[in-house]
């Protein structure tokens, strides 16, 4: 190899370790949380109010009516989950720690994030129209828990998707 091929090869490897790298992993366990949280406190906040409408019909049903307060919760132990998994990875940047890295935990965090941004909206809009229709008709309430399931479950298999795609992900930059 040439003088000008190892100082390129050289050149590379110094810019896949930047010191930056790892900014880009701190923003993936950032959006992974922020985003969920946001999700879920706006699918708790909206069928909470569909709750309290209900609540006033039919006092009877208040308990049963709080499932999607508590599917929407179980969106931001997703985001925590994924953050804290993300985090136990994050290190300083070098040549076990790539800027390429960095890349992937972000798309890994804002991936789930988003997706449970997502979930918790329509988890949110379905528990709010959900409880305000079992107040009227309370046989609705297993469509309602089928609904809620299949607005979370994308929460879910996003989290499980991004676990399996970062134990596979391997990134190093060799010399040779």
């Amino acid at each position: 190899m040439t003088d000008t091929g190892t100082a390129a090869s050289a050149d590379l490897i110094e810019a896949e370790q930047a010191l930056y790298g790892p900014f880009f992993g701190s923003l993936g366990i950032t959006f992974a949380m922020m985003f969920a949280a946001a999700g879920s406190a706006y699918g708790t906040a909206k069928s909470g109010t569909g709750i309290a409408s209900m609540a006033v019909a039919r006092p009877d049903l208040a308990m049963k009516a709080l499932i999607p307060v508590v599917m929407a919760g179980i969106v931001a132990i997703y985001g925590l989950v994924v953050a804290v998994i993300l985090s136990s990875r994050l290190e300083a940047a070098g040549p076990s720690y790539t800027i390429v890295t960095g890349f992937a935990q972000l798309a890994a965090g804002l991936t789930c994030g988003l997706c449970g941004l997502g979930a918790g909206y329509a988890i949110g809009i379905v528990g709010d129209a959900g409880v305000r229709a079992m107040a009227l008709q309370p046989r609705i309430f297993v469509g309602m828990i089928l609904i809620l399931i299949f607005s979370e479950v994308r929460s879910l298999w996003e989290s499980l998707h991004f676990s399996i795609a970062l134990q596979s992900f391997r990134c190093s930059v060799s010399t040779g």
